[in-house]
């Protein structure tokens, strides 16, 4: 199942893609509330895609948990930022959800930086009140998940020593286009394109740490609470944005997340 968030005829709603009854082409089946929160249902209303602005699946109502260094030609290539040696255990940070923002939204370079980068992941998106929770068991607060842009000011980062700033501005967190309740992740590719050129190329097989892992051991540190956000690590190739690039990140049974740079 694939979950949208998103506005027409000026108010904001959850909705569930679906065949068009008439025709061929995509409308989305309206959902009452959210999804996340307390279940749902239908209003009974539909929209045809192309007639909605989607917008960010999710806004996490305390925080994006991010995963570094969790692929290891990644590992390989940052080493002399960040280090040369994979970790034992997920090495994780946070972004302020001020950063998400949607499909078709703008990156904003800040004028501070002079190299920003894009590093494509997969997200999870969290369905339950979390703590503590079991490896075995980890998967089941999981309500969905969702393509990612953990964009960096790369510059910023270095010179500090520390990730909070330089991953952390406003519109450096895209998140979409939808939430896929139940895809096959055992070997989904993940590509990242800027102006239609392949930049980054990896597979979930490839993760270090297995989604599992990363929620169960997030989870030892932090409640995660419905609608929280991870980010899972980032394959080889992050490489610059700059002002007028258009950038992709594709995730197999997901969607492709598009994103112009300003």
């Amino acid at each position: 199942m694939k979950v949208a968030r998103f506005q027409a005829e000026g108010e904001i709603s959850y909705g569930v893609l679906d065949q068009a009854e008439h025709g061929g082409g995509v409308e989305l089946v309206e959902l009452t509330g959210d999804p996340m929160v307390a279940g749902y249902d239908t209003t009974g209303r539909r929209f045809r895609l192309e007639d909605v602005r989607l917008l960010a699946p999710v806004i996490p109502r305390s925080k994006v948990v991010c995963v570094g260094k969790n692929y290891a030609d990644h590992v390989a290539e940052m080493a002399d930022v960040t280090g040369g040696e994979a970790p034992e255990a997920p090495l994780l940070f946070l972004k302020p959800n001020t950063s998400v923002i949607g499909p078709g939204d703008a990156i904003v370079r800040p004028e501070v930086s002079e190299r920003v980068e894009h590093e494509g992941e997969l997200a999870l998106v969290i369905g339950a009140v979390a703590k503590d929770v079991p490896e075995e068991d980890a998967l089941t607060v999981v309500f969905g998940f969702t393509c990612a842009n953990d964009v960096t000011a790369r510059d910023l980062q270095i010179a500090d020593g520390q990730w909070t700033r330089g991953k952390g501005f406003d519109t450096f967190c895209p998140l979409g286009p939808v939430i896929e309740t139940d895809p096959d992740l055992r070997d989904a590719r993940i590509v990242t394109r800027v102006n239609g050129e392949i930049r980054q190329e990896g597979r979930t097989s490839q993760l270090i740490h297995s989604l599992a892992r990363i929620v169960s051991y997030a989870s030892q540190a932090f409640t995660l609470l419905p609608g929280d956000v991870i980010l899972t690590g980032t394959p080889a190739g992050v490489g610059p944005l700059d002002a007028g690039d258009t950038v992709e990140v594709e995730i197999e049974g997901i969607g492709i997340l598009r994103n112009s740079v300003v």
